[in-house]
């Protein structure tokens, strides 16, 4: 589990299609490396990521075939600034919101622009399996930065965010382009509420609901009589 606060910039290097080398310089190793140890999740520009090998300056980690088909690395070539967070440890601040991880899909900038007070960029998102969850001011994890959309389309398949000057400074969004792939993950809430509604809609009770004849209502009495209590 992450907070979607970003603790450090490295440079990730692909071995092969299953492991990928992260690096970082001296001013971004302390902030990462004290702690870490064999087998610790590090989420890698939001992918959750497992740590086989610790370096002298980074780790190495493993990468499966889904990870691979829903995020990112699957484009990657050479040499790439990637966000780095270590996982969250009980009792720490959570000062951004909840990030699994687990990248729903992937978005592309649309826009970027300076404002007095942030830099507001504008994303398209044609995957519906990410797109299903952005909701205004609901939380986004873009290349897991933990974010606010503060503004979106009906589908979510576009949605803005107003960066603050701190986090564009200390994270690899100052040097996305018009174009460029960036990781999302929805908020893990709104993926139960909607799991919760659909199983709702398809219950027993709510499919005798539908069937029942205009003015007709499901009362005790009549869930007693039909044998559903």
């Amino acid at each position: 589990m992450f907070t979607g606060l970003i603790r450090a910039i490295g440079v990730l290097r692909s071995l092969d299609n299953n492991e990928v080398q992260i690096h970082c310089d001296a001013a971004h190793l302390e902030h990462l490396l004290p702690d870490l140890e064999l087998g610790d999740s590090v989420a890698v520009d939001g992918i959750c990521l497992t740590v086989t090998h610790i370096l002298p300056t980074g780790f190495v980690a493993s990468v499966s075939p889904e990870t691979l088909s829903r995020t990112t690395l699957a484009g990657s070539t050479g040499e790439s600034s990637v966000n780095l967070e270590p996982s969250l440890k009980v009792g720490s601040k959570l000062g951004g919101h909840f990030v699994t991880g687990h990248i729903d899909g992937v978005g592309y900038l649309e826009s970027s622009e300076q404002t007095e007070n942030a830099w507001e960029m504008s994303f398209q998102v044609p995957d519906p399996r990410v797109s299903r969850y952005i909701v205004p001011k609901g939380s986004i994890a873009v290349n897991g930065v933990s974010l606010t959309v503060s503004a979106c389309d009906s589908t979510g398949s576009w949605f803005k965010v107003a960066v603050i000057p701190l986090t564009y400074a200390e994270t690899n969004l100052q040097y996305l382009q018009p174009g460029s792939p960036v990781n999302l993950e929805g908020d893990v809430l709104g993926k139960y509420v909607e799991k919760f509604l659909r199983l709702d809609a398809n219950s027993p009770a709510a499919e005798l609901e539908r069937s029942l004849p205009s003015g007709m209502e499901i009362t005790p009495g009549f869930l007693v009589e039909h044998g559903y209590l």
